[in-house]
């Protein structure tokens, strides 16, 4: 059977994301949290290959408690098992120190249920935005990486095979490669489904593991949260808004409005700004 496992980040919803002008970061207080949407479209593409291939799905997240909510939404959509591995030493984690620590769950999880054939990520995150931590995964586990994928062409589980559509700015690179590997998932993949009610009852009561530092005695603390998180974030602002004043044209016809348009502009100053005269 494939194992199949998703790394998903709970952030802040980009609609409600406000900065706190003291200390350059995010208000995370009062601010609702979603299952970052790119992180989504993996999973979906992880429960289809379940789908075809009857594999097993497990997903993975770091954060503070309150992402079992996640992980749970994870699991109303048909994954199998959930993990959440939460402490405060994890705290202010850069994208470096954050791959380290998913990458030994990664390892943890396969002593449960076994070795991982593909591990889905979102592109990136709405809140980092950096793109770094799948391919840090993959880097750190030693796995190939297919990022920016916005087609999954084949899984061949005999072949131990997987083909992609990866989309470059250049073009399309259509891949092939062999498992286990790593995959970022764009939000061209696919479409996202909705929760079964058979779902929604299971993650009700489905309870996540839950592990901490104390289950990893082996971790290097130096490679967590701030101590291991190089990045600094020296400045962070937002734009100021500006009243701008406008008018409405109208007319009865087409050519009348832009008569008057161009009259307008004309009686401006935009045209001894630019030389038009």
């Amino acid at each position: 059977m494939l194992h199949i496992i998703v790394c998903i980040k709970q952030v802040p919803d980009s609609r409600e994301i406000r900065i706190d002008p003291v200390n350059n970061t995010l208000i995370r207080q009062g601010v609702p949290s979603i299952v970052n949407f790119y992180d989504l479209h993996g999973l979906e593409e992880a429960l289809r290959i379940k789908d075809e291939h009857n594999a097993r799905v497990t997903v993975v997240t770091m954060g503070p408690p309150p992402a079992e909510k996640s992980l749970k939404e994870c699991i109303s959509l048909g994954a199998d098992e959930a993990v959440l591995v939460t402490d405060r030493k994890f705290a202010g984690a850069d994208t470096l120190a954050t791959s380290y620590v998913v990458a030994r769950t990664i390892r943890k999880v396969e002593e449960l249920w076994g070795k991982a054939d593909i591990v889905f990520c979102g592109k990136q995150t709405l809140d980092g935005d950096t793109g770094q931590v799948g391919p840090g995964i993959a880097c750190r586990l030693d796995l190939e990486q297919l990022t920016y994928v916005g087609k999954v062409v084949d899984v061949n589980p005999v072949r131990r095979t997987v083909t992609v559509h990866r989309y470059l700015e250049d073009g399309l690179e259509v891949v092939e490669s062999s498992m286990p590997l790593l995959i970022t998932a764009l939000k061209e993949l696919n479409k996202v489904r909705r929760a079964s009610l058979p779902g929604m009852i299971r993650a009700a009561g489905y309870k996540p593991y839950i592990w901490t530092t104390a289950d990893f005695p082996d971790l290097d603390n130096a490679k967590i949260g701030l101590k291991g998180s190089p990045t600094i974030v020296s400045k962070t602002w937002v734009p100021e808004v500006r009243k701008i004043n406008g008018q409405i044209v109208s007319g009865e016809s087409p050519e009348q409005v832009a008569g008057e348009l161009v009259g307008k502009l004309w009686e401006s100053d935009l045209p001894e700004r630019f030389g038009w005269t």
